[in-house]
This record gives C-alpha cells, sequence and structure tokens, in this order.
C-alpha cells in the first residue's frame, strides 16, 4: 500500500498545565518546535517498477524484432527499421511519462498545535495548507466527489483532498487511521 506512517511518542507534553521542561527549554506547544507527533507519506502505487521496465522494454524489443528476421539482409528491413524504433521511442517515452507523472509525493504532519499537508507535484509548485488539529474536519465522501470514498480534510477556510490516487478501500483505511491520529493530536 502507497501509505505510510511515521509515529512518534516521544516529546508528548503532559496534561495542560503541568510542566516538565527547565526554563528557556522549547515547549511542546511551539509551531516550530520538536517533531511530529506522526507523520504521514502518500504516493501513486507503481504497478511497473523500473526492473520491470527495463524487462518490458527488452521483452517488446525482442518480439518486434521477431518478424524482422525474416526480411534481414533485404532493402525490406531499412524499410520496416525505422517504425521498430520509432515504436519502440514512443513506448519508452510514455512509459517515462507516466513515471513523471506519478511523482506526486503528499506529506501530512500532525504536532499538538498544527497541522500541515505538503503535496510536491511532478510539474508545477509545490502545494501547502495548515490548519489547527482542534478545528479540522475530516470527512469521507462515499458519493459526490470525484472519486469514491474522497478523503478531504476542512480547516483555515479551506477544504483540501488527501489521497486522491488512492484506491476507494485504501481511502477507507486512511480515514479511519487519520481519524485516530487526529484525535491523539487533540490531546
Amino acid at each position: 500500500m502507497p501509505v505510510e506512517w511515521v509515529v512518534r511518542d516521544e516529546g508528548r507534553p503532559g496534561p495542560p498545565g503541568a510542566s516538565c521542561a527547565p526554563e528557556g527549554a522549547h515547549r511542546a506547544g511551539d509551531a516550530d518546535a520538536g517533531r511530529p507527533l506522526a507523520e504521514l507519506h502518500l504516493w501513486p502505487y507503481r504497478s511497473l517498477p523500473r526492473r520491470g521496465f527495463v524487462i518490458f522494454i527488452g521483452i517488446t524489443c525482442a518480439l518486434v524484432a521477431v518478424p524482422l528476421l525474416a526480411v534481414l539482409g533485404s532493402p525490406v528491413l531499412w524499410g520496416l527499421l525505422p517504425f521498430f524504433a520509432l515504436t519502440l521511442w514512443a513506448l519508452w517515452a510514455a512509459l517515462q511519462r507516466s513515471y513523471r507523472d506519478g511523482e506526486v509525493l503528499e506529506e501530512l504532519r500532525l504536532w499538538h498545535d498544527r497541522v500541515a499537508l505538503v503535496r510536491h507535484n511532478p510539474r508545477g509548485p509545490r502545494q501547502c495548507w495548515e490548519s489547527n488539529p482542534y478545528w479540522v474536519e475530516l470527512a469521507l465522501h462515499e458519493t459526490g466527489g470525484p472519486v469514491e470514498n474522497y478523503l478531504t480534510l476542512r480547516g483555515s477556510g479551506r477544504e483540501v483532498e488527501l489521497g486522491a490516487f488512492l484506491s476507494p478501500e485504501e481511502r477507507q483505511g486512511l480515514y479511519d487511521d487519520l481519524h485516530r491520529q487526529l484525535a491523539r493530536a487533540r490531546g
């Protein structure tokens, strides 16, 4: 599954009003202090890994070359060879484009005092969103969204999607996990 959680227990503050940090040390409530309680990394599923890409291109090259064996040594070979090369180049270029388009990465970080979502797009600017976890509304739209089980976060006057490239079952599981992690961040 293209979902990875990094959950940390260290640095969690005590109950409100209790202070265990020495004077002058950072507080867990500071927005930039400390590591996040939980970190989520999401990326699209890659059904053809790089090694499989090399094998696929090699097998395709061999299979397309088999008919060329019949015309080996004749001028017809030179007429067919450009089409053979063009076919392989087009296949290679299309798969490379697919890999570049699949380089989307969504990072969600949870602290006690903020939630930060950063989406790294393959082409285009990085998209950022932040809000207070206490005010964040997590919603799973089973119908009516652009995809089944559309997962959104709402806060700070904006609604952002999360994991639109995941399968409906993965978004459902992510909703359950994220619900627990948000409850933990709220304290």
